[in-house]
């Protein structure tokens, strides 16, 4: 006799929600490609580009990295892997969290920042590029309408 719970009956797509699901890839894989190619032409990642962006933003250049983590929707392992390779190139520096035995802090260096601003001015064209400039205003409200809904909270979360 099997333990397992029967399984619910599978809500298949049907061709209307199907295409929305494959027109929202296409849009994030175009989007995310092209910024990303654009970053990497500059010798940063989207994630490097992110972390010392939302560096740069709190007070005094310093973010815990559980909170960093979950402002990016990564684990902290995965998280402090990466910060270890952008302290290793002088982008942040780590150190540890009096608030949290197991945590660090993150921490902007001069030299992250300076390659913040270096790349700034090439991740604001390439997000026009590739996405605002595409859009006009009704498209703008209609993201963010959906982004609101997105945003909540599942039934089963």
């Amino acid at each position: 006799m099997s333990t397992k719970p029967a399984a619910k009956p599978v809500r298949w797509l049907n061709p209307d929600e199907e295409r929305a699901w494959r027109a929202y890839r296409r849009v994030m894989v175009a989007v995310s490609t092209g910024t990303t190619g654009d970053l990497a032409a500059i010798g940063l990642s989207e994630p490097d580009y992110e972390v010392l962006s939302t560096l740069s933003e709190r007070p005094d250049q310093t973010s815990g990295l559980g909170e960093q983590a979950d402002k990016m929707g990564w684990s902290r392992s995965r998280l402090s892997r990466h910060a270890t390779r952008m302290e290793a190139r002088g982008l942040l520096r780590r150190t540890p969290d009096p608030n949290d035995g197991r945590g660090c802090l993150l921490t902007l260096t001069a030299q992250g920042l300076a390659a913040l601003e270096e790349a700034a001015p090439t991740h604001v064209e390439s997000v026009r590029r590739h996405f605002i400039d595409r859009l006009d205003t009704e498209d703008f409200s209609a993201i963010e309408r959906i982004a609101r809904k997105l945003e909540e909270p599942t039934a089963d979360s």
